[in-house]
């Protein structure tokens, strides 16, 4: 079967992060290598010596980055990783499978596969099978595609904490978009999407599976209180993945729906005071992500960027 590198970001995690590398060690198929993508300023003490220590006997090859930002942490895993395939995971997870050995057998008879998503089962999930419904056209395209299913089906989504893709492949669409920063909303869908464009297949494995623990503290995207925030990277992916994929009408639904849809939440009905802060932030994210796109679309385009005008 195909090699597998384990490509882990991190931010802001110890224990838990030492519990998922031990857990992934201790497989029967284990993968060719363990990269930290570390974006951590420092750790505590007893973490920092185990990390080390493992890094020193060649159990896991340990990068410190100097800023948090998923996509790049995920990009540079993706550049310097050893193995055919790279496999994604989250930091803070227990896997209830041969997870490797389930992405490697799929990537070694399907040759035709750019990537494998893996089950995810979120705290208040349990694994089931689930099909239907799904939305199968448009921006939304599996936006309900369940991650906790045990059925084995090609999708057009993925979720970045237990994804396999095939490094060559990945690279050849330029990886993850660094676009998409703070929360990066919309990212994994955007290399879902670009990855279908190109002529790729992408397979969700019910066989394959996480448990994704969600601790609190700590995470791979640096995020604050998106309820009661004027800052636009709460909601700037989103605008941007719809302002690159959809349609001129299709994106300004899109969009314009987000900025209303975010205000009717329980938590705005209860302190309507911030619906006017929440608003100018999504209103900021939507004009940032159409700007965002539209020198996205110019620069593939080869026409260098140009001014608002």
């Amino acid at each position: 079967m195909l090699p597998v590198s384990i490509v882990i970001p991190t931010f802001g995690r110890d224990e838990v992060l030492l519990s998922t590398i031990q857990e992934l060690m201790n497989r029967e198929f284990p993968a060719a290598e363990i990269l930290i993508m570390d974006q951590t300023p420092a750790h505590a003490v007893a973490a920092e010596q185990k990390l080390a220590s493992w890094h020193e006997s060649g159990q896991i090859r340990w990068l410190r980055l100097p800023e948090p930002s998923i996509t790049q942490a995920m990009n540079r895993g993706l550049q310097i990783a050893r193995c055919p395939l790279v496999l994604f995971l989250d930091d803070d997870i227990q896997v209830s499978s041969e997870l490797v050995a389930a992405h490697s057998a799929a990537h070694t008879e399907a040759a035709d596969l750019w990537a494998t998503v893996g089950q995810v089962i979120q705290p208040w999930q349990q694994a089931a099978a689930q099909a239907a419904p799904r939305q199968m056209s448009g921006l939304y395209t599996d936006f309900d595609f369940p991650f906790h299913s045990t059925l084995d089906q090609d999708v057009a989504n993925v979720m970045a904490g237990n994804l396999c893709v095939h490094r060559e492949r990945a690279l050849s669409i330029g990886g993850f978009d660094t676009n998409f920063r703070g929360s990066a909303f919309r990212f994994e869908t955007d290399f879902a999407r670009r990855a279908i464009d190109a002529g790729g297949r992408i397979r969700f494995l019910g066989s394959a599976g996480i448990r994704h623990l969600r601790v609190a503290s700590g995470g791979t995207r640096k995020d604050g209180n998106h309820l009661a925030s004027a800052s636009p990277q709460h909601g700037v992916g989103d605008h941007y993945y719809a302002f690159l994929h959809g349609g001129r009408v299709e994106a300004w639904l899109y969009s314009i729906g987000r900025v209303f849809r975010e205000v009717r939440t329980r938590f705005h009905l209860t302190h309507p005071w911030w619906i006017p802060v929440k608003m100018a932030g999504e209103i900021r994210a939507m004009w940032e992500g159409y700007w965002m796109a539209r020198r996205k679309k110019r620069e593939a385009r080869g026409d260098g960027v140009g001014s608002r005008k």
